[in-house]
């Protein structure tokens, strides 16, 4: 017996097998229980979704010989000849094929006459929007007033294409894309059926690759199990969808922590070493600037799986808000002109270079870059529990625009140096750190310093920050401080002492606990609670920032 692809071989036959579309299937149920049938359909939704199975099951629902039901028996003839695609009954109809207002003509020619084994004569016209302006004329009065033993099941994908007079005589049903949690379950439970190995990081995989699509889930499993020789695993799934590995975009997004151009263009390199599709990387790397923004804004949020939440975390932190925001919509505007491009690789590295060349404004003046340098520092993030008050007017404007180079003079303007590593807050600020290395400098404690080596304690809870040239970055920065001499030693463990990250959070939280406090015994906060029964939330008050003065 030939091999029956997955698709078709876990093709929904009752209602109640189909994923994702209840809207539609509770007004099926119900109109099937009650016997309250319109005579025309329509199905809208994007390809894969279950219009054309939906429209199958309600012709078995309609013509099963136990009578009209919302769950027809499956065993009777009626029932199977409709499964394997030979009803007399059924005419599906490829209107990509028929075209030509003759053949509309030819298939409603046979309307009038009775069904020949079942119920009803049910037409399933697919892809009509494709029917010519004459085709639709032609059909307009048979879809209005057809014999009672006909009923018309209409399904496209471009509903927009349809005339506004057949909209007007079908019931219209738009099927939802499906999500990736709905159709990681499907592959989930087919896997488990067919008893076939696999992984999470697969599933994800798939369920991503078919983009709102159960049919070209089941596709690319089917490739997958193929490619895996009968087990479907992440490494194998990756190859055969070429994705692009995690790493290679985090590592873009370091560098982009980091301010570094260099080191963008080095890692674009190795990208271009792996033959890897640029616009794939640019949606992998918009992709994740999305996981960061909602870690940033959206308390209690839970990256999507495939992330690492650790490393996830220390880019939210490293980064901007505002920075974040700017260079997904970079990232997006770089999606569209990335063909226009003398070639893909540069028009990714060019976006990536926008990224690093433009930024909100700050403070009314620009931010200094000196000329080829290749190393713009980065911005120090702002904490994230403050509220920030919106631009407006000329600020607004001002913002828009790409900020300006500073004046020469500006950017030459020494850095006065620092010579007691021991203060350590104050040490870590001279050093004017940015991104994730001054993450790694803010979780560290001073630990000793006998003019030679510099001894830190890094919280054991922030490892994560020693990635890439962070600590060589640390190291350099210390050393523009103390001499070129300089070797820098970092332990991991619990402080003994309090590091400037533990110290800058807890004054966060004194702060947000005092404003708790005067809020909850403001005169006018009380007089609400007592009169309106309002309820005053913790979680929206927010400490002014005394350094804005």
């Amino acid at each position: 017996m030939s091999y029956q692809v997955l698709a078709r071989k876990w093709r929904p036959q009752l209602f109640g097998q189909l994923v994702g579309q209840q809207h539609v299937v509770t007004a099926l149920n119900n109109a099937l229980e009650r016997e309250r049938l319109h005579h025309a359909y329509l199905f809208t939704g994007t390809r894969g979704v279950g219009k054309t199975t939906l429209a199958r099951i309600f012709a078995k629902s309609l013509n099963c010989e136990k009578g009209i039901s919302a769950v027809p028996c499956g065993v009777c003839d009626a029932c199977r000849e409709i499964d394997e695609g030979r009803f007399v009954d059924l005419l599906e109809v490829d209107a990509a094929s028929r075209t030509k207002v003759d053949q509309t003509r030819e298939l409603l020619e046979n309307v009038p006459y009775a069904p020949v084994r079942g119920r009803y004569k049910v037409y399933l016209i697919d892809e009509v929007h494709m029917f010519s302006a004459s085709s639709f004329n032609a059909l307009l009065k048979t879809l209005e007033e057809p014999p009672p033993h006909v009923k018309f099941i209409l399904a496209t994908t471009d509903p927009q294409k349809v005339p506004v007079t057949v909209l007007s005589r079908c019931l219209q049903f738009n099927l939802k894309r499906l999500s990736r949690e709905q159709i990681e379950g499907q592959l989930r439970h087919i896997l488990g059926e067919e008893k076939i190995p696999f992984d999470e990081e697969s599933l994800s995989l798939l369920a991503r690759g078919a983009d709102g699509s159960m049919r070209d889930g089941l596709s690319l499993l089917d490739q997958a199990i193929a490619f895996g020789g009968g087990e479907v695993r992440g490494e194998a799934v990756k190859s055969m969808i070429g994705v692009i590995g995690s790493d290679r975009i985090y590592g873009l997004v370091e560098a982009l922590a980091a301010g570094e151009g260099a080191g963008l263009l080095d890692r674009v390199s190795e990208m271009a070493e792996m033959a890897v599709d640029f616009s794939q990387a640019l949606q992998e790397l918009l992709a994740m600037l999305h996981q960061i923004a909602l870690l940033q804004l959206v308390s209690g949020y839970q990256p999507d799986d495939g992330y690492d939440r650790q490393r996830l975390n220390v880019f939210a932190e490293a980064l901007s808000t505002e920075d974040v925001q700017l260079y997904y919509q970079i990232g997006l505007m770089g999606q569209q002109e990335l063909n226009l491009a003398p070639d893909p690789r540069s028009g990714f590295e060019m976006v990536l270079l926008r990224m690093l060349a433009f930024r909100p404004e700050e403070g009314g003046s620009g931010s200094a870059q000196p000329s080829g340098s290749g190393h713009r520092a980065p911005r120090q993030p702002a904490p994230r529990s403050k509220a920030q008050a919106p631009k407006s007017g000329a600020a607004a404007s001002a913002a828009a625009k790409p900020t300006q180079a500073a004046a020469p003079a500006e950017a030459a303007k020494p850095v006065a140096k620092v010579s007691d590593p021991s203060d350590w807050e104050a040490f870590c600020a001279a050093l004017q750190l940015g991104g994730i290395t001054r993450q790694l400098a803010q979780n560290c404690a001073f630990g000793s310093w006998d003019g030679k080596t510099l001894n830190l304690t890094l919280d054991t809870s922030r490892r994560q920050l020693r990635v890439g040239q962070s600590e060589m970055r640390l190291l350099e920065g210390i050393r523009r401080q103390l001499g070129e001499s300089v070797q820098l030693t970092i332990t991991e463990a619990v402080p003994q002492q309090e590091t400037p990250a533990m110290r800058e959070k807890r004054q966060l939280e004194e702060r947000q606990a005092e404003a708790e406090t005067s809020m909850a015994v403001d005169p006018m906060v009380k007089e609400m609670e007592e009169r309106f029964g309002a309820k005053l939330m913790p979680e929206s008050i927010r400490p002014v920032d005394d350094s804005t003065g």
